[in-house]
């Protein structure tokens, strides 16, 4: 009886569980590995798209500040005009995909956009006669959410010269 048990042992096909718990381990140690890989580029990507946003915000006001020499003329609707891809809100809160802005002075713009990420990113130009009163830097507020993320709200940030 054992040697047909054998034999019939021989000629089947298939796998142990062992190995089968072997191949589902692997695939979740791939799943742990891809997973927060994945996230974090997603993340990643929305910032990048955000900071497009702000930089074609920034030519679209420059375009305006160079045909009138300076600041004083913007508003949301000439903005749009420049830049119709966009949505623009004077100085009020910047829902994602709408570019806030505040005109800080005639020589000062700042522009702010909250990604799908959920950070407040921020662009200012500022229009000077030296190195140090002129120039375009860049600033992030962690968490932002929809009511917070102003052009207007700059307090506590520190600004860069890259993003």
């Amino acid at each position: 009886m054992l040697k047909q048990l054998k034999e019939r042992r021989e000629n089947e096909d298939g796998f142990t569980l062992i190995e089968l718990m072997v191949v589902v381990l692997i695939i979740a140690i791939l799943i742990a590995i891809a997973v927060p890989t994945f996230l974090g580029a997603r993340e990643r990507a929305q910032d990048r798209a955000t900071q497009s946003n702000l930089r074609n915000s920034l030519t679209a006001g420059k375009v305006i500040y160079s045909d009138d020499g300076n600041y004083a003329s913007v508003d949301a609707a000439l903005l749009g005009n420049v830049e119709p891809a966009m949505t623009f809100q004077a100085v009020a809160s910047a829902g994602q995909g709408e570019i806030s802005f505040d005109l800080a002075s005639n020589t000062e713009m700042v522009y702010a956009a909250l990604s799908d990420s959920g950070e407040c990113w921020y662009l200012r130009d500022r229009v000077g006669n030296t190195a140090a009163t002129s120039g375009t830097q860049f600033s992030v507020r962690a968490q932002g959410v929809a009511g917070a993320c102003q052009g207007s709200n700059t307090n506590g940030l520190a600004w860069a010269g890259a993003w």
